[in-house]
């Protein structure tokens, strides 16, 4: 057992780009503090030539790596992504095991981290989740959020409403702490790239401000295909720069990536980036004259710098929204309209002083605070279960108890 002046052990898992740079000042809050034991583990697409390697930016950010799981199955399928949850699980049994964290931090929704959430459940490893209680109703992610959020045990929400919800799911509310979405921090914390650096990174003159589209696989849609060929359509009406990110690992990666290849490959303003810095990405959405696809980023970040985001498709049906956020169906027509509404001058002029539902930047140390006071062992590890109320459940009848049903006559 951990004495009191034992410094905490905390494990932290990060499975690509998108997660770390959500991570990284909660990182840098845990390891500059004498209470913890801080040990990072990099897992999927982190390690893959063909995401990046973005390994490389945790040591280039002064950060330590405890061990690697080489895991990512780039098959391109859903079999892929099944099996990469396996291949995982091999890898995590045997460094857990060795490690024995006292705590495991996790975040977010990828499919990958149902692997060390399940690996930590079998060997008792109290589990904390951040930016739980959200809604992605187009996507596997929505799913995986919810298990996350039932198999952890404390609970780290972006908004008042996940709170909300993940109490309403049974959790004890000494558990969840709103905190904010912790890539917000970077607004207020870090050196973000200037228009010089991202000009000489992405070799793209941006004198006119860029559009930057970052789109997804939408993983519940069997043909996401053809929602894609729409807004690579609409896109040709973009006279502006265009900067692709590159999408997530998820089955059907593979064609978007070679479609915006082609656009770049026939548009001398456009330009797809494997892998940006964090720094990078948060300062090109400085310069940017909007945001289109699908990513989650445009939903939680941007309305924090009053950027218009074209949300294309379902994958992000449910979440809350700032007002900068433009809904439109997967059609080439839908799209162009909703490109040219971001641009109009009443519009803009309408997101002045924007409120980002998502926090304000704040949410890092809150994270590490809650992290280094929580009780440990069975108290954190022993969760209770709440009491149905009949009141919020239509068509709620109470199982009788033992005490009131089954006495001997």
């Amino acid at each position: 057992m951990q004495s009191e002046t034992q410094p905490r052990r905390i494990a932290v898992i990060s499975s690509s780009r998108a997660d770390y740079g959500h991570l990284y000042w909660v990182l840098k809050e845990l390891k500059d503090s004498a209470q913890v034991d801080l040990r990072i583990i990099a897992t999927s697409a982190h390690l893959a030539p063909g995401f990046g390697q973005t390994i490389d930016q945790f040591k280039a950010h002064g950060f330590e790596i405890e061990g690697t799981i080489e895991s990512l199955l780039d098959s391109d399928s859903d079999v892929g992504m099944a099996k990469t949850i396996g291949v995982t699980i091999l890898g995590l049994a045997d460094l857990l095991g060795r490690l024995r964290p006292d705590l495991l931090l996790l975040i977010a929704d990828r499919y990958e981290m149902l692997a060390p959430a399940a690996t930590a459940l079998a060997l008792r490893i109290p589990m904390a989740h951040i930016e739980g209680g959200e809604i992605s109703e187009g996507a596997i992610d929505d799913a995986v959020r919810n298990a996350l959020t039932k198999m952890s045990h404390l609970h780290f929400v972006s908004t008042e409403q996940a709170r909300h919800r993940v109490i309403a799911m049974g959790e004890e509310a000494w558990r969840v702490t709103r905190a904010g979405a912790p890539s917000l921090d970077h607004l207020k914390r870090s050196q973000l790239s200037d228009r010089a650096r991202l000009e000489q990174v992405l070799d793209l003159a941006l004198d006119t401000p860029p559009v930057v589209v970052a789109y997804h696989p939408v993983t519940l849609i069997r043909d996401a295909v053809n929602e894609a060929e729409e807004m690579f359509a609409a896109l040709e009406m973009v006279t502006e720069p265009v900067v692709f990110c590159f999408p997530n690992a998820d089955a059907g990666h593979q064609p978007i990536i070679e479609r915006a290849r082609d656009f770049c490959r026939r548009h001398s303003q456009a330009r797809l980036n494997t892998n940006l810095d964090l720094f990078d990405f948060w300062g090109l959405l400085q310069q940017a004259e909007m945001m289109i696809g699908n990513s989650s980023s445009g939903i939680m970040e941007t309305p924090s710098l009053a950027l218009p985001f074209v949300n294309v498709g379902p994958r992000q049906r449910g979440r809350e929204r700032a007002a900068n956020v433009i809904d439109v169906t997967g059609e080439r027509d839908a799209i162009v309209a909703a490109i040219k509404h971001a641009r109009s001058a009443d519009f803009r002029q309408s997101l002045t002083g924007l409120r980002n539902p998502y926090g304000d930047g704040d949410a890092a140390r809150t994270i590490a605070r809650v992290l280094t006071t929580c009780p440990l062992g069975d108290k954190l590890l022993v969760k209770k279960a709440l009491p149905l109320n009949e009141n919020d459940i239509p068509g709620f009848t109470q199982i009788p108890t033992p005490d009131s049903s089954c006495r001997k006559k």
